[in-house]
């Protein structure tokens, strides 16, 4: 026993000492992983792969100040401010390649200016004290920029700005201070940057561009679809798992709404740092689209999201309404939850297509007349004789249905006040067959009388009528006549 542990305990540290010989088989597995992951990225979106290819684009653009000799000799080594512009500014969308440009070429053009006004007055105070003003006025610049960022409003928009205020000040103030050519530093930094600048703008506005506004646009309506997706389906899947029922094995639309839980950065992002009020007019989008009130609406449907996660977590609990009260209540939450996803996909069909969303008021009132009769059975005597630790699993999701169709009604109105701001169209409201009907009989009508020949009455006047003869039976008439 001893000589065969012996000879394991070799067998063993031999195959530990040849670990590298596993490393082509590893090396090779993770090359397809990797592999496997980069096709994943680029086809979730396609313009990842557009994105990047614009920013080689204009690196290659800006690198010519570099290797063209007329152009190297104009701007020298600053010519690589271009390129740093470049790197730093093109974002995925338009409007935050657009907003970081022009946050950067307004930060340097002034903090150029301000920084040559600086050098001008420190050399005023002789060579002794202009070190001492030039510091002086870099702390003062520095600090009063860095305690401005801590504003929302000047954070979320002009954070960049701030910092490139604050460096290109401090660079031309105190490289002045050993270049006596300040005013063609400020002016090479400040058209290296212009350029760079440009040319991002220029490459994500005419190249595939790509618009922060209509992604958030799509965004919203999607995250109401899927809470619309969620209702629609959530009334039969729970009185079915209440009455002991199978249920069917594909339900991923169930959990399409733990998505709007988490969208609140993208929207933010896209909004209040102002990547879509950047942008300009495009599309169905003009300039000073209401984009604000995108983000209220957004609030209003993660609202509706919490609820329906309250639903959720209903749906997949041990406990289960009785059947016998399940019965009582089923129609009342199932006419509820259907008529609110309704109402819903309506409201996000309605932002897609920029309509007027008048067609989902009558899922509404349907859904509030559900919560009305609810509310009245609830009130009812029903509870004589039953065990409320049996029945309360019934009652949380009446009631929070009875929410849901409130938080229905809010993102209603949220979007009717941006259709209205926004200018959707109205929507033409489609003919009933009985209108269609009667319409078609009413042209059919019109047509025959239009073929009818044309008759004309002519009466003149007449003579008082001589009495009857024996052999006549009827009057007549002297001097009248009908043309036909």
């Amino acid at each position: 026993m001893e000589v065969g542990s012996g000879s394991g305990d070799k067998a063993g540290v031999f195959t530990r000492g040849r670990w590298w010989l596993a490393l082509p088989a590893k090396f090779r597995a993770n090359m397809v992983d990797m592999a496997r992951k980069v096709k994943k990225l680029g086809q979730d979106d396609p313009r990842r792969v557009i994105h990047s290819l614009k920013v080689g684009l204009a690196l290659t653009l800006v690198s010519i100040f570099y290797y063209y000799q007329p152009l190297y000799s104009s701007f020298g080594v600053t010519a690589m401010w271009a390129i740093m512009t470049v790197v730093v500014v093109f974002e995925f969308s338009v409007g935050a390649t657009l907003g970081k440009g022009l946050n950067r070429g307004m930060a340097t053009l002034l903090a150029g200016g301000l920084g040559v006004g600086a050098h001008y007055l420190a050399n005023l105070s002789g060579h002794i004290g202009e070190p001492i003003l030039l510091g002086f006025f870099v702390f003062l610049q520095a600090t009063i920029s860095t305690f401005l960022r801590f504003f929302p409003k000047i954070k979320s928009r002009y954070d960049y700005g701030m910092l490139i205020f604050i460096l290109t000040f401090s660079l031309i103030s105190v490289s002045g201070y050993r270049n006596d050519e300040i005013f063609e530093l400020a002016h090479k930094r400040l058209s290296t940057i212009s350029i760079g600048g440009s040319v991002c703008v220029i490459i994500s506005t005419v190249v595939c561009p790509v618009w922060a506004g209509e992604d958030l646009h799509n965004l919203i309506a999607l995250n109401i679809e899927k809470l619309g997706d969620f209702l629609e389906g959530f009334g039969d899947e729970y009185f079915k798992r209440t009455g002991g029922e199978e249920c069917k094995d594909d339900n991923g639309f169930l959990e399409g709404y733990k998505s709007v839980l988490n969208s609140k950065n993208s929207e933010e992002s896209l909004v209040c740092a102002n990547f879509a009020a950047w942008e300009p007019g495009h599309g169905r989008f003009p300039f000073r689209h209401p984009w604000k009130l995108y983000l209220k609406v957004g609030i209003m449907a993660r609202e509706c999201a919490y609820r329906i996660e309250s639903l959720n977590a209903c749906l997949n609990a041990d406990i289960q309404a009785p059947s016998e009260f399940g019965s009582i209540i089923q129609e009342a939450c199932t006419n509820m939850s259907i008529e609110s996803g309704k109402a819903l996909k309506e409201l996000a069909l309605a932002i897609k297509t920029m309509v007027q969303p008048s067609s989902a008021d009558t899922h509404i009132e349907n859904a509030k007349s559900s919560a009305k009769k609810l509310k009245s059975l609830l009130k009812s005597g029903i509870w004589e004789d039953v065990d409320l630790l049996k029945v309360i699993a019934g009652v949380t999701v009446a009631s929070i249905l009875i929410d849901v169709v409130t938080c229905t009604e809010k993102i209603a109105e949220s979007i009717h006040e941006l259709a209205s701001k926004a200018q959707f169209k109205s929507a033409e409201p489609p003919l009933s067959p009985e209108k269609l009907l009667s319409g078609q009989m009413q042209c059919a009508k019109s047509s025959q009388i239009l073929k009818c020949p044309h008759a004309v009455i002519n009466v003149s006047e007449s003579t008082p009528p001589s009495p009857p003869s024996e052999s006549s039976s009827a009057p007549k008439a002297s001097m009248q006549r009908m043309e036909v």
